[in-house]
């Protein structure tokens, strides 16, 4: 019995490893074919004017790497989340440049300096404390912002500046409660409230900002004098609810070092 299972054994084996290496061809050949499919559905994600100088290219594992240029930093996200969506596309490899008007670093941080002041005028300029820096082109969001959507807000305006290369977020999202929301406004009536004080609510592009998280705040902006920086930090300190105050207000005409 041992001898004859044996032998039949080996029409089986063999008629196993034919249909194995008839099938390897076949696996050859239908690799390059979804790599193409998915090309051709990634470029139909990218069929609009602004991404008319990107090319596309998928290897067999559905890593598409997108080339070429746009005019500002915001197509070039754009296109990596349009192909993304693509039939075939597993991952991503952007090297897309921004090849848009030449901008010095000086005149975007004035540019986006004054946007980033005056985006979300109201409880979102008082409440956000969004800082800039800008070198060759790269910009860096930090500092924080009161809610999700107004950190958004400040990355979409990077982002469709002339001239910027690519936006780097670091910015931190406060915690969301509503003990801290009755704290901020809190705070923000007994700093604004305060006769002189007042005269900073006028113009929002320099207000005092009043970042909350878990009762701690941190005040941020810049005032006139020493004298009123000290008064913002007392009147933050007498709010009830309030465990510490960090006071990173800058003095116009002195040096922007952060002082607890």
């Amino acid at each position: 019995m041992s001898t004859t299972f044996t032998r039949s054994r080996i029409p089986i084996l063999a008629g196993a490893c034919a249909g194995a290496l008839l099938a390897i061809p076949q696996f050859a050949q239908a690799a390059p074919r979804d790599a193409q499919s998915a090309v051709s559905a990634a470029q139909a994600k990218l069929d609009k004017s602004p991404f008319k100088d990107v090319q596309v290219s998928v290897d067999p594992d559905g890593v598409a790497t997108l080339t070429g240029t746009v005019n500002l930093y915001e197509y070039k996200a754009d296109a990596e989340k349009r192909v993304l969506h693509a039939k075939g596309v597993k991952s991503i490899r952007n090297d897309i440049q921004v090849a848009g008007p030449n901008v010095s670093d000086d005149e975007i941080l004035k540019k986006l300096g004054a946007e980033l002041a005056y985006s979300g005028e109201g409880y979102g300029n008082l409440f956000d404390a969004v800082t800039l820096q800008v070198h060759d082109g790269v910009v860096t969001l930090g500092g924080h912002a009161h809610d999700y959507p107004n950190r958004d807000s400040a990355l979409a305006l990077a982002a469709t500046t002339p001239g910027v290369k690519d936006v780097l977020d670091e910015i931190e999202v406060d915690p969301v409660s509503q003990m801290d929301w009755n704290t901020r406004m809190a705070v923000a009536r007994a700093i604004y409230g305060y006769p002189a004080l007042q005269r900073y609510a006028i113009d929002p592009v320099q207000p005092i900002r009043i970042s909350v998280q878990n009762g701690h705040v941190e005040l941020y902006g810049a005032v006139d004098s020493a004298a009123d920086k000290e008064i913002a930090y007392m009147r933050a300190n007498l709010v009830p609810g309030v465990f510490s105050v960090k006071n990173y207000i800058q003095v116009a005409g002195q040096s922007g070092e952060k002082q607890p």
